[in-house]
């Protein structure tokens, strides 16, 4: 199944534009995500994104993506109450990303609260800005460049390759960052 449509949606309308579809059809709930966009120069923040199907369509299935642009630190409107699949996506998104869901409710009264991660975890470890520890306290075994850490009798220059630029690896903190 592709992708027919891909919809932007301002913030205040997420959840009406969601039941709008539901209306129209599009009733079955596939998966819901987010982006981190943090870093684009213009009004940064995480894409929401959710992806509705509708099933009952003679002659083939239709699908729509909708996404909508929250700021750090704003709520985004659960879709729980249309969806109640959509609560364990809404708890991994928080989780991950730190996407706070207003009006959440999966049944249970306990509230968005940790799905996958460990008791105690801090950070939001699928956001660009999250810095991975463990690359900061020990080599990172792919990070190793051609005749880097590779040294032979005569140094690793047994070859006679010239140095390459050493290239820092996504989630791998700068030397100066860590335990010292």
């Amino acid at each position: 199944m592709k992708v027919k449509e891909v919809v932007d949606v301002p913030l205040a309308e997420w959840a009406s534009r969601v039941s709008e579809l539901v209306a129209q059809g599009f009733s079955y709930f596939d998966w819901l995500t987010a982006v981190d966009q943090t870093d684009a120069p213009e009004q940064p923040g995480l894409d929401v994104v959710v992806h509705l199907v509708d099933v009952s369509t003679p002659g083939g299935l239709r699908s729509v993506l909708l996404r909508t642009r929250v700021p750090d630190g704003a709520a985004l409107a659960s879709l729980t109450p249309v969806f109640r699949g959509a609560a364990w996506h809404e708890r991994e998104t928080h989780e991950m990303f730190g996407v706070d869901f207003a009006g959440f409710d999966d049944g249970t009264g306990l509230g968005i609260r940790p799905l996958l991660l460990p008791d105690g975890f801090e950070g939001t470890p699928l956001r660009k800005s999250f810095m991975l520890p463990a690359r900061a306290s020990k080599a990172w075994p792919g990070g190793k460049e051609p005749g880097e850490g590779h040294e032979g009798p005569r140094g690793g220059a047994e070859r006679g390759a010239p140095s390459r630029r050493r290239v820092q690896a996504p989630g791998v903190p700068p030397p100066e960052w860590g335990p010292r």
